[in-house]
């Protein structure tokens, strides 16, 4: 070998080196221990957007914390939101299928049950708490058929990594509007977003190895992650949950964060998933965002709530 030759080598040897090392670095980043999520979210779509808006804070007592006039954001548990959105002006439309259910996670099954049937709430699923069960619970539809389990996770060897987080978790209690309909006492501790998919493997992979979730729960057919303190996701096989896999979905999946700039560096240099957009977006003076969407076809929001006069409530109920 001649001297070039082993100069080039020796190069070679370097920079393939330094690639392999950035390769391992990267793959040993774990965006959510180093960039965090601070809550969970989903938004949802909505022809009448007022109706639904009663429903949610009247019917079932549960607390609007910012109103943006097109989208109405609601504080269920610590951290767990659910926002309502006009189908006229998002990002999906109210023709979509509704491909998702939430789960509304409390200790008081048998008093939302008495009071909803009073209220001649529509009952997708009815309750029947068969005993030695993992969990218990019934399905309403709301205003426009998005489903909302009414769920209590039992002491059940299924159940042993979750229900030390759920027997500390705060209960936030619904109904402080004396307008509002919902008896006072009652309210939810978390909130589980199930989605529905074809490849059970590939998706976990994908929520594991890219967001670094933590997992909970193995029902078998359904998968849970945490996403927030009182927020997790629920991953669902399509031939045995309660909606089967759909090309579009009327539900976006949103995560609130501190470090959103982190988030999309992150995504952006790993390639985690596909990016709507190569830059942040600047959605008006409230909010700072970015989507991207996981291999399911999901969209995924990542959102940072700026300092405005609508954001107060909201920013609050994030400080608790």
């Amino acid at each position: 070998m001649n001297r070039l030759s082993g100069i080039a080598l020796a190069i070679a040897t370097v920079l393939l080196g330094a690639a392999c090392a950035r390769e391992e670095e990267s793959s040993q980043v774990n965006p959510m221990q180093q960039f965090g999520i601070a809550a969970s979210n989903a938004f949802f779509y909505y022809d009448d957007l007022e109706r639904a808006t009663a429903f949610y804070t009247d019917t079932l007592g549960i607390k609007l914390v910012a109103d943006y006039g097109f989208a109405k954001i609601l504080h269920i548990a610590p951290t767990s939101y659910l926002v309502l959105v006009d189908g006229t002006k998002g990002m999906h439309t109210t023709d979509e299928p509704k491909s998702v259910a939430m789960a509304l996670i409390t200790d008081q099954l048998d008093e939302w049950y008495t009071y909803l049937e009073s209220r001649d709430v529509e009952m997708k699923y009815g309750y029947d708490p068969v005993e030695g069960r993992p969990h218990h619970g019934f399905v309403i539809l709301d205003p426009e058929g998005y489903y909302l389990e009414f769920e209590r996770f039992n002491e059940h060897p299924e159940n042993e990594q979750l229900m030390p987080i759920l027997d500390q978790a705060e209960t936030i209690l619904v109904g402080p509007d004396p307008q509002a309909d919902a008896p006072s006492g009652l309210g939810f501790k978390s909130t589980v977003i199930w989605l529905y998919y074809k490849d059970m493997e590939g998706i976990q992979r994908f929520y594991e190895d890219k967001f670094g979730l933590s997992f909970l729960v193995d029902q078998g057919w359904a998968k849970i992650y945490q996403t927030s303190p009182s927020g997790y996701l629920g991953l669902v096989d399509e031939t045995r949950g309660m909606h089967s896999f759909s090309e579009q979905k009327a539900v976006t999946v949103s995560f609130f964060t501190d470090d959103l700039r982190g988030w999309f560096e992150y995504v952006r240099e790993s390639g985690a998933f596909e990016l709507r957009s190569t830059e942040l977006e600047e959605e008006g003076p409230r909010v700072q965002a970015f989507v991207g969407y996981d291999p399911g076809g999901y969209y995924l929001e990542f959102d940072t709530f700026l300092i405005h006069e609508d954001n107060e409530e909201l920013l609050e109920s994030l400080r608790r």
